[in-house]
């Protein structure tokens, strides 16, 4: 029986590439799936040259030079590949089952993103995606639902529209980018975590590869 004034766990944010999903990018699954990369791309970015959306255009110029008509479905193909997590059924199963509502805050791509929502049984997704034409071709043009350097601001306005509190609600992720996630979560849990930044970010660290036993952090919500 929970005491009196116990926190209820609401709502857990979960990353996707390198937590949900096992592949370190969904972005760069589709750069090796055309053996290229986009390096130059990344340093931009990181350097605060390129925003989110010239970064996108940046991916898919690199795409469209193997494959000019490149379309939704031909990204789905090579999406549909990309492996769930060891432990990722188990975790999503096990929060269903306590009542807790789960959605996926990722900067990665929303194809993939809704293919793991609809095989777990996730509620909400919030990715990035791409502006097509009428008949699916992408336009090279990109959709921003999530900054990847803005993942809390994110997070703040999921949790305005379904009316959960930060105390209520926990957090699973495994980068520097998620850190944000863990400023707006009662518990933020660093699964595998990439550096010693997001480990000293998170209330939990789980370092084996299952993501079932983030459920075990999750038990002791209420105690964080």
């Amino acid at each position: 029986m929970r005491s009196r004034g116990a926190t209820v766990l609401k709502l857990v944010a979960l990353d996707m590439d390198g937590t949900l999903v096992d592949v370190a990018s969904s972005w760069a699954a589709i750069h090796h799936h055309f053996q290229d990369h986009n390096a130059d791309g990344l340093r931009d970015f990181l350097a605060g040259r390129i925003d989110d959306h010239e970064f996108i255009r940046t991916d898919v110029r690199i795409w469209q030079r193997h494959l000019p008509e490149l379309r939704v479905e031909d990204l789905e193909a090579i999406l549909a590949r990309v492996p769930l997590m060891p432990g990722a059924s188990t975790l999503i199963a096990g929060l269903k089952a306590r009542g807790v509502r789960t959605a996926i805050v990722s900067g990665g791509i929303d194809l993939l993103a809704h293919r793991i929502a609809r095989e777990l049984g996730i509620d909400l997704t919030l990715a990035n995606g791409f502006r097509v034409t009428a008949d699916g071709r992408l336009t090279g043009e990109g959709i921003v639902r999530v900054p990847i350097k803005g993942k809390e601001g994110v997070l703040a306005g999921l949790q305005h529209q379904l009316g959960t509190t930060i105390e209520e609600t926990a957090s699973v992720g495994n980068s520097e980018i998620d850190v944000g996630l863990f400023h707006r979560s009662r518990m933020g849990v660093a699964f595998l975590p990439e550096d010693e930044a997001v480990r000293r970010a998170a209330t939990r660290v789980v370092t084996q590869k299952d993501l079932g036993l983030v459920l075990d952090a999750l038990r002791e919500f209420s105690d964080s």
